[in-house]
């Protein structure tokens, strides 16, 4: 039976972390690729030889909408092109639980595909919401996957202050994934992911 975190004082200290982020200054972050209607940003991260990346757009929904369809749920798996499996492990109440999903592989396959275990913690922000994780060390394994590793992370959305039906979505992500990769491949695909995050986001909302 593998030993499973204090749930309540995981979710303090990774939503304490999240906004933490949240109020890093401007100028230390640079623009890593710039699309219409999104933008991301890096510096380097506190947590591993990487980056830490910001990811800021606009999606044309209401806060609830859009956090179900990115927090662990069947929702996820309909839209997202880059996961292949989600199961969620354990429930420690509603907004909180351990959850184990698979990715695709990525750049022709050169970043073979993955494997993360995450403790997952949704909790209200402002007048939003923040869904937000942390990968665990799970002791088991599956031999066909290389298990990567996500440090803190999450996803801040609130709505427009003048338009409450469109939402202001922004996300930190610094994931290791591990494996024989040189850094400057998982930062090409890191800052192309989470473009493509957001058109696929809006695309299933928009069917919803």
């Amino acid at each position: 039976m593998e030993s499973l975190p204090d749930a309540a004082v995981l979710a303090t200290r990774l939503k304490n972390t999240l906004i933490q982020y949240h109020s890093i200054e401007d100028d230390k972050w640079r623009v890593a690729k710039k699309m219409k209607d999104v933008t991301i940003w890096r510096k380097p991260s506190e947590e591993f030889n990487g980056y830490l990346f910001k990811a800021q757009g606009v999606i044309d929904d209401v806060v609830n909408n859009i956090i179900d369809h990115i927090r662990p749920g069947p929702c996820r798996l309909d839209w997202d092109s880059l996961m292949t499996s989600l199961d969620i492990l354990e429930h420690f109440e509603e907004n909180c639980c351990v959850m184990r999903y698979t990715t695709a592989g990525q750049l022709w396959n050169i970043i073979s595909p993955r494997e993360f275990v995450d403790f997952s913690y949704t909790v209200g922000y402002k007048e939003g919401l923040l869904s937000c994780g942390i990968s665990l060390d799970w002791s088991e394994k599956r031999p066909e996957f290389v298990r990567g590793y996500n440090h803190p992370c999450g996803w801040f959305c609130v709505p427009l202050r003048d338009n409450p039906n469109r939402s202001l979505l922004t996300g930190y992500i610094q994931t290791d994934l591990r494996g024989m990769i040189p850094q400057s491949a998982v930062d090409t695909a890191m800052a192309s992911t989470l473009i493509n995050f957001y058109g696929d986001l809006q695309k299933a909302l928009q069917k919803a």
